[in-house]
């Protein structure tokens, strides 16, 4: 009676543990999500500050990448952006003082409205930004609305530029690309020799040498990824420089490189432990019907342990692709979209990790860094349901 209900209180135990797991998982997805949603909710502008222009200005309305843009000058016309047919002229906020004296704007600012309103009295074809607190009854221009952050704005602006007051760009597709491009280059690097590495190993190499290697290629699993980053610094980039002549040597292939080295363990180990898992009456099945050994292993030993090199080739993609401190020390770090992996990139990773810890909490800029974190999600996820459907349609 004891023993029944011991085995009854292990299985209660067994299911509390399951449930507070898949719970646990489940809010820290909603938390992520949370967050990543808000973002498309919020304003580019910095809070606290306005737009203005004339009040005669038929604007009504700028996204906040026109706005970005009308800031760089690279718009001079007003039609340029839906518009009169006026030249555009953009005035500063801390250009006021070459317009009016300490007097007019007053020992705290507290003047600013009035000035800003006798300055577009005179140019009515200005814009420019303003505190919204200097904003008062005797204002008489015209603020102008900034419209939320789009998802298509978000997913084709090339600019990544944040903290840019007042006027903030998320652009992340470089980071989507570079971590793509980098996550491909490690997996083309590693999984060929990560496969050759566990043929050798469980078909080739003899048993008392593979007692002593295989441990060894499981402690490399081990190594802080800070480690492998230095040994990029060091020994990596500087050969990339000097062999392809490049004023860097952070690129895209650096962080592949580095990449590849940190998955193969993961790759050789569940391979190696795949085909080992082979019945040994398959090979000589395949032996005796007259195949060589190499034959063997390439149309009946490979084949049968598919599903386990899949799954050590899903675990190498998702370490290529949630990597963070070895692909920021050896990248560059740079927002842009690479040509080539001979340029330096900045990954979805090594951006959250390099910013989280600037961005005020629960800001705008913060709540893009968790829309970073839902992309990478969702990357893994669809990632893994893919292979895991791909695996049970080939059984």
């Amino acid at each position: 009676m004891i023993k029944k209900y011991f085995e009854k209180l292990q299985i209660a135990l067994l299911a509390i543990s399951s449930m507070i797991t898949t719970v646990t998982i489940f809010l820290i997805v909603v938390f992520l999500f949370s967050y990543g949603i808000k973002f498309f909710t919020n304003s580019s502008i910095e809070k606290g500050y306005d737009i203005v222009v004339h009040e005669s200005n038929p604007i009504q309305k700028l996204s906040p990448v026109i706005l970005q843009q009308i800031f760089d000058q690279e718009y001079t016309f007003w039609h340029e952006v839906g518009g009169n047919q006026d030249s555009l002229e953009i005035l500063h906020f801390e250009d006021l003082p070459n317009y009016y004296t300490e007097e007019q704007i007053g020992a705290e600012f507290e003047l600013v409205g009035a000035c800003i309103t006798d300055y577009l009295s005179k140019h009515p074809n200005a814009i420019t930004i303003i505190p919204s607190i200097n904003i008062d009854s005797s204002f008489k221009g015209k603020i102008v609305e900034v419209a939320s952050i789009k998802f298509t704005d978000v997913f084709t602006t090339q600019k990544w530029f944040p903290t840019s007051k007042p006027i903030a760009l998320f652009g992340i597709l470089p980071m989507i690309i570079g971590t793509l491009l980098v996550s491909f280059g490690a997996i083309v690097l590693a999984l060929p020799f990560g496969i050759a590495c566990a043929i050798y190993m469980a078909e080739i190499m003899k048993s008392r040498w593979r007692k002593y290697l295989k441990p060894t290629i499981e402690l490399l699993a081990g190594i802080p990824s800070v480690v492998y980053g230095f040994f990029g610094l060091v020994v990596i980039v500087p050969i990339i420089k000097n062999v392809f002549q490049l004023e860097v040597g952070e690129t895209a292939l650096a962080g592949s490189i580095i990449l590849a080295i940190m998955a193969l363990p993961t790759i050789i180990t569940i391979t190696e432990d795949a085909i080992q898992n082979v019945p040994n009456s398959v090979r000589e099945a395949s032996l005796s019907l007259g195949a060589s050994k190499w034959q063997t292993i390439l149309y009946v030993v490979l084949p049968f342990a598919k599903n386990g090199i899949i799954t050590a080739t899903v675990l190498g993609i998702g370490r290529a692709i949630g990597e963070t401190m070895a692909v920021l020390m050896v990248t560059g770090n740079s927002a842009i979209i690479p040509n080539s992996f001979l340029q330096p990139v900045r990954t979805i990773p090594a951006t959250i990790a390099a910013e989280l810890g600037e961005a005020p909490f629960g800001g705008t800029h913060f709540q893009a860094l968790f829309t970073l974190g839902c992309i990478l999600f969702l990357f893994s996820m669809g990632i893994n349901l893919y292979v895991n459907y791909t695996s049970r349609s080939k059984n």
